[in-house]
């Protein structure tokens, strides 16, 4: 549908940057999971740190949250520090869903949350 995404790598810090915006159908999470594989080759692949902006996200059907979690916890791609960036305490409750292990936390700002992610 209206789906967008952009995925940054910084290799000199391991930081994989992701904006996330819209509303995610299956393929578009395919081709989000695809490009997210392919750039992370810049950084020397999983064990990086990854900032997640979904501010501009919309609040995604269950099966999405399903597969956007799945991705996230394939050994070929988990970040050491997952840090996300959301806009709305809704927003924070469905990402919140993505995961329940360490190393996550939830921010209002980008700045706060690359300050967590680089301590």
């Amino acid at each position: 549908m209206d789906a967008c995404f952009d995925i940054a790598p910084d290799p000199p810090r391991r930081l994989m940057r992701v904006c996330l915006s819209g509303f995610f159908e299956s393929e578009d999470v395919r081709a989000f999971a695809a490009q997210y594989r392919e750039r992370l080759q810049d950084l020397g692949g999983a064990g990086h740190l990854t900032l997640v902006d979904i501010r501009t996200m919309k609040i995604q059907a269950q099966e999405i949250v399903a597969a956007f979690s799945g991705f996230m916890a394939a050994p070929d791609v988990r970040s050491r520090k997952l840090a996300f960036v959301c806009a709305s305490t809704l927003a924070r409750l469905q990402a919140q869903r993505l995961t329940d292990r360490e190393e996550v936390r939830f921010f209002d700002d980008a700045a706060s949350a690359e300050a967590w992610l680089t301590a």
